[in-house]
């Protein structure tokens, strides 16, 4: 059992465990969705406030809120020694990315997406998941390899504020409390709902007998990507898909190279046979999208319903 179980309150003795756990996952749920929602609203209005472009406010500041959950998740599992946790999440949380949310929004409404995102965004997509699945081939992270990932993280960010520096606004200096409050409570919800969700998880786990690779990748990636989930469909439904699959493909990146990155460097991680698999699973994923995005620069709701298909498929071969 993972370091911070006794920080929570014990259940009332004769009581299911097992129920109280899945009470404190809907909790960390809850925490998680409502805490990117205030962090990516108080950021962004930070953000335009200092005259950041709205390209790279897009693409930086969005894809990070909604992939703070993940950051939270996997930080905190790595800090306690669950590294099939960690890895789980992120690759779980991209194919879910990719397959379930991507696909299930292309089935809402067919999704148009700009040559930027293909070439640029989506070809960085692919190469980030190739250096993840390289150097998890030897079945660790080490901290070099976290630094090696983060690093391309960092040269990707720089590459799009100068990208979007032509499109930069005027700073108005002038800040408002409830501007910062929200960002500052919305970090505060996520840390605290990631937390409560990995010590659930494992707790989950260890009681029914199934591996924390499966949780990580089912209930934990599902539950880190619900701000993905809630962004994306809300702009497909608005009619502006190009944010939805920006969104999706943004957090991706960070995922990949942000998030296991910055585990690796807090904590090496170890990366189970399974973990791997995963990962080359993940890959395959990633080029089908880029493909079907090259194209036509359309995703179909046929091709929408095939990335659901194949989604569910890895999730049925994993519970299995």
């Amino acid at each position: 059992m993972c370091y911070a179980t006794q920080a929570r309150v014990a259940p009332p003795e004769g009581t299911d465990v097992v129920l109280f756990d899945v009470l404190y996952v809907v909790v960390a749920v809850v925490a998680l969705w409502f805490g990117a929602d205030q962090f990516v609203t108080g950021a962004s209005r930070v953000a335009r406030r200092l005259g950041v472009p709205g390209l790279v406010i897009g693409l930086t500041v969005v894809a990070f809120g909604t992939s703070a959950p993940e950051f939270a998740v996997t930080i905190d599992a790595a800090l306690a020694g669950q590294s099939d946790i960690s890895v789980a999440n992120v690759v779980g949380s991209n194919i879910l990315n990719l397959g379930f949310i991507l696909g299930g929004v292309a089935l809402v409404r067919a999704m148009a997406v700009s040559r930027t995102l293909v070439r640029r965004d989506g070809l960085l997509l692919v190469a980030s998941t190739v250096l993840l699945l390289v150097v998890a081939l030897d079945g660790r992270l080490s901290a070099v390899e976290g630094g090696l990932l983060f690093a391309s993280l960092l040269a990707y960010l720089v590459a799009l504020a100068r990208a979007g520096s032509d499109g930069a606004a005027t700073a108005t200096d002038q800040f408002h409390a409830p501007d910062v409050g929200r960002l500052l409570v919305g970090l505060a919800l996520v840390v605290g709902g990631g937390h409560l969700l990995v010590v659930s998880a494992v707790d989950i786990a260890r009681v029914a007998g199934v591996s924390e690779w499966v949780i990580g990748l089912t209930i934990v990636a599902a539950g880190t990507s619900l701000p993905e989930f809630v962004t994306s469909l809300a702009a497909a439904r608005a009619g502006r898909t190009g944010i939805s699959a920006g969104n999706l493909v943004g957090s991706c990146i960070f995922n990949a190279l942000g998030v296991l990155g910055l585990a690796a460097l807090v904590n090496p991680l170890t990366v189970s046979p399974v973990g791997v698999e995963g990962t080359a699973w993940l890959l395959g994923t990633t080029v089908l999208v880029v493909v079907l995005f090259y194209t036509e620069e359309t995703l179909s709701r046929i091709e929408g319903g095939l990335l659901v298909a194949l989604n569910a498929a890895n999730w049925l071969l994993n519970l299995l």
